[in-house]
Parts: C-alpha cells; structure tokens; sequence
C-alpha cells in the first residue's frame, strides 16, 4: 500500500513515511493510491478476533511497510493498561427507538474517541523513530479532546515532544484539565486568542514552511494524520460485526446498518466512509453537526462554504465548533478525481468556497452520506431522553449525533451513534438537560483540583515559532 498526495505533488510513501509528515510536502493531505477491499466471508473470519487484533488486521491493510509480528505488537496498546473489555462495547437502546444502538468509543483514558486512535499513534510512532534514529516534535490543534488524548499518549515518550494549541476559553473545565495538569517536560500547551479555526491555520502555515518544519522536525496526529484515520476505520468494523441483528447466527446477507457521526473536522466519519468504501455493510453515513453545520450545509447542497472566527458559534458541543473540515479534502479528491480536483481546488482559496452541487447526487447516492444539525435545545432533548429511557448518560456532542439519528432512521436499518465521549467531560450541559447535577466521579474531582500549565500566545505566528524554536527536540 503506497499513499500520494491530494495535491499531486509527493512521490508514492509507505505508511511508516507518511505517520511522520502530516501535511504532505506539496500542503495536501495523505490518501491511500487505492481502498483495499475485503470481502462478506473475511469480515466473518474476523468477528471472534479481540479488538488488538482486529486492528492489527485492518491497520495491516494500510501499514504493509511494518512487519506483521511488529504491527501485533503495537496493537496491544488496547490491552487492559488503557482499555477495559470490551474495548468497544455496543450498547442496545431500544428504549429510546427500535434499532438504535450506542458504540462506545470513551472508554479509554481521556473518556473520548480519540484515545482509540492516539493509543496505537503513542506506539506507533516512537517505533518508526526508533526504527529510524529520529525525533519527532508533534504540532496539533485541539477543539477539545484530540489535544488530552495526543498528550497522554505520547507523555514521557522518548524522541518526541508535543506542541498542542487550544482555543483559548472554548474548551470544557475537564478537557482543559486533561490537558493542562500534564507536567511532563516534553508536553506543551498552548493556548491561542482565537478559535480552533484559527490554531488549525497556524498549524498549516507552519507546516507548509517547509525549511521550518524540516528544522524542527515537526509532524502531525491530528486528524490529517493517516495514520490516525487507518486506527480509526478499526472500530468501524467491530461495530458492526458487534451490532445486535449481525449476531444472529443466521446472518441475512443484505445485513446492512445506518451508522450516525457526530463531525465537526470530519476525520471520524471520513475513517467511516473508507470502511465503507471497503465493504463494511454500512447503508448510510449520518453525518450530524451543531450550529457550526458547515458540513450538513455541503451534503445537503454541495457547497463548501467555510466560516470565518466572527462566524464559527461557542456552542455546548464545544469539540465540533469548527467552521474549516481539514479532511473534507480528501473525500472531495475522491469525489472528484485528481484530475477534476486539481482542477477546482483552487476556487475554495479563490472565492472562499467551492461549488459542487454538480455532483450533489452522488453524496448520497454513491457515498451514502445524509447531513442534519442539532441546537443547544435539541442536545438538551437528547440528553433527558436518553437517561429517562434508558438510564444512560450521554455527552453534548454524542447527543448530535442521537438527535440526528431519530431524524433519520427508517424501519429495518439497525442505527449505529458514535459516542464520542464521557458525559462527565461536560458536566454543566448534562445537569441543565438533566435539571440536576451529576456527581463528578472521583477522578474527576482530583483533575480538577491539580495546578495547571499551559502558555498563552496571540493568534500569530511569531510566537509559536519561538515557543517550538526554545523547546523542540532535535536529533
């Protein structure tokens, strides 16, 4: 398997090449050259596999570059150290609707999703530069929870430092928390007087500096990073051979499922759209987004529009307060085909959005996709819902992605939601759904009482070159 650029302009890598880049050196993004495909009869071969090795089975389809025994290796990151059993657990909530059923994605040490990710990026990583004699100085941009699970899983890694900017008062008590208590010396925080929108920028324009990042070694594992969409398509495939209908021994073989993703930098359900593309019997990709529905407005009208900081809302869904999706990119390279995409790309830098409403059928036709949004109002509805009915209790952000579920399901299609993370991480939102509060657990009462670190920068590059130029790793 070799990946290439959205932009045309890097040499086929292998993927142990493109975990360490980020941003591909033309400023595009890593794809895979092609989907590889998998079969009904494998994907039944692999349901009595653990979730470690599932993923080093699917992971492998990506990283042909790492030997198998050693992908075996890196996989046992979701062993008991940083994950209960199941890893994953699917959660039937007939209670609220017949058909809909929960995936638990937070149940590793950052109570979010994306711990399943950055556990196997933690491992994954310091082997490649091991490997290599390397060191890594990781830039990111967190909305809230991509930022806590980077930082705990690479804190005191050897060869690799950490450099995460966060939006300055846009993150919750708990996700600040997460981040900032972190004292190890090759952690960084970094707060920007901006949005995420505006970190994300600075995390570009670093990268697309081309003698800088090579100085500094600099790399990514937010969502751009390939390595982090192949960890992802891994609980894709578990949920689905988990889903309660696909259980039954006589198994119809039009099984397929609805699958609803709460997105905001759309790096999860792109992870989704290529299990899909691989044959994962997934019918449609529902995408839900809050107030900040960039996204819902282009799979509804097939216009990519994105918002500026004086249009990007502070919501109580804070991790999908994103008005730029870096990843829509590499879907819209898909659409499109290079050709095309080399084509039309440029009209987003040009007029500030790209108008596609040409292919607008094929989103939903060919993709699968169906967008809608969710308020303030209907995260609140989904909240009391779902703890009145079934005696669970769900984040803001997963609550986006029930209420566009409802929105959208039809009898017959089992729904799979995404959670995304631990109610406890959004406290204030879940006791206004709730009309009381929840006691914290007490883990969380003892992250919140530990002193702080992070530095506070303007929404400039000056700064962050200084912090990255004081404090980067080199070999």
């Amino acid at each position: 398997m070799r990946f290439i650029s959205t932009r045309g302009g890097m040499a086929p890598a292998g993927f142990t090449d493109v975990l360490l880049s980020g941003l591909a050196p033309d400023g595009g993004l890593a794809v895979p050259e092609s989907i590889p495909p998998v079969s009904r009869a494998q994907f039944e071969q692999w349901r009595s596999l653990t979730y470690s090795e599932l993923a080093a089975e699917v992971i492998g389809l990506y990283a042909t570059d790492i030997p198998a025994e050693d992908l075996s290796a890196l996989t046992a990151a979701y062993g008991p150290e940083h994950f209960p059993d199941p890893v994953v657990p699917v959660h039937r909530l007939d209670e609220v609707a017949g058909g809909l059923e929960l995936v638990g994605l937070s149940e590793g040490p950052t109570m979010a999703f994306k711990d399943l990710a950055m556990q196997f990026l933690g491992q994954a990583i310091p082997y490649v530069l091991n490997r290599n004699g390397q060191v890594l100085n990781i830039l990111g941009a967190t909305s809230g929870d991509t930022g806590s699970a980077a930082e705990h899983a690479f804190r005191g890694q050897k060869g690799v430092a950490v450099f995460m900017l966060s939006p300055q008062g846009r993150m919750s008590d708990v996700q600040r928390a997460q981040m900032y208590s972190l004292d190890e010396p090759n952690i960084h925080n970094i707060a920007v007087d901006g949005v995420f929108d505006d970190c994300q920028n600075l995390v570009k324009a670093l990268n697309n500096d081309a003698a800088f990042k090579a100085t500094h070694a600099i790399g990514a594992v937010n969502s751009i990073n390939i390595g982090r969409i192949a960890a992802q398509i891994v609980y894709y495939v578990w949920a689905w051979l988990r889903s309660t209908d696909a259980l039954e021994e006589e198994l119809r073989s039009d099984y397929e499922v609805d699958v609803a993703v709460p997105s905001g930098n759309f790096g999860n359900i792109y992870a989704g759209h290529l299990a899909r593309s691989m044959g994962v019997p997934i019918r449609r990709l529902i995408l839900a987004t809050n107030e900040n529905n960039v996204l819902e407005e282009f799979f509804s009208t097939g216009v990519y529009r994105p918002r500026g900081r004086a249009e990007t809302l502070a919501t109580s869904s804070p991790s999908m307060d994103i008005s730029k999706a870096s990843n829509l990119e590499r879907f819209i390279w898909q659409l499109l085909g290079p050709e095309e995409f080399t084509q039309r790309w440029p009209e987003l830098e040009a007029e500030g959005a790209l108008d596609l409403a040409d292919h607008l059928d094929r989103l939903n036709t060919e993709f699968g996709f169906v967008s809608g949004s969710s308020s303030h109002a209907d995260r609140l509805a989904a909240i009391g819902r779902v703890h009145s009915a079934a005696d669970r209790l769900i984040d803001p952000h997963t609550a986006d992605g029930v209420t566009v579920a409802l929105r959208f399901m039809e009898p017959d299609f089992p729904t799979l939601v995404m959670e995304t993370a631990k109610a406890a991480k959004f406290g204030e939102t879940v006791t206004e759904a709730l009309g009381r509060a929840q006691p914290d657990p007490p883990e969380i009462t003892k992250l919140l009482a530990l002193p702080q670190h992070v530095d506070t920068i303007a929404n400039d590059e000056a700064p962050l070159r200084a912090l990255i130029e004081a404090n980067a790793l080199h070999a």
